[in-house]
């Protein structure tokens, strides 16, 4: 029996949990993809446009070459930060290296903010898929036997194919979960890392801009 007859055979709420395991694949396979394909670029882009801000002549010169190389926008917010802000506002209180703190905090929030999405959906399908797969394996077995004890026929033959085929459902929430958790812990490592340069980044452009030469 193919999983299109065990779908066809399931009940309502069968249906809906296969459903829902079926969406949170799709969904957290469309995140894997996209954070893959944004973190690959991301880690050269910020070796690539830090090394460009050091090498330039002047903040305007280097935020325009970051411009042209920070594809995913996440140095060239670091160095916008350091501009000084309008006067007239309780952005100007403190003194320099308070409202660099500020702004750099912010902007690092931003930054850290992009680099983070979609982590929420791949750690809860991690978490969640098994036990919704458990609960379809669990009410399959309960509708099967119920069925079964309504015939009047019960025999090993009888229960074994409904209860294999009520695996199915605890087969699949593995499925769905065990590429999420494993890209998960992936990703994560390469946002820390990520993290930790734009940190460093942004305490040296603290510095710098904090006393000026």
């Amino acid at each position: 029996m193919n999983l299109q007859q065990v779908f066809s055979q399931s009940d309502a709420i069968g249906k809906a949990v296969a459903l829902l395991l079926l969406l949170m694949s799709i969904a957290s396979w469309v995140v894997i993809l996209w954070k893959a394909w944004i973190l690959r670029r991301a880690g050269g882009d910020v070796a690539r446009g830090v090394a460009a801000f050091w090498h330039a002549p002047s903040v305007d010169a280097a935020a325009e070459q970051i411009r042209q190389l920070d594809r995913s926008a996440l140095v060239l917010p670091l160095v916008q930060a350091t501009q000084q802000p309008g006067g007239g506002t309780l952005a100007t209180a403190g003194d320099r290296a308070q409202q660099l703190t500020r702004t750099l905090r912010g902007a690092l929030h931003t930054v850290m903010g992009r680099l983070q999405f979609g982590q929420v959906l791949l750690a809860t399908t991690g978490s969640i898929a098994p036990f919704i797969g458990l609960l379809g394996t669990v009410w399959g077995i309960y509708h099967a036997l119920i069925g079964i004890a309504g015939s009047g026929q019960i025999s090993i033959e009888r229960v074994a194919g409904p209860v294999g085929e009520s695996l199915i459902m605890t087969a699949a929430g593995l499925a769905v979960a065990i590429p999420a958790v494993l890209a998960y812990n992936w990703f994560g490592r390469a946002i820390g890392a990520i993290e930790a340069e734009l940190e460093g980044f942004a305490r040296d452009l603290r510095e710098l801009f904090s006393h000026p030469a």
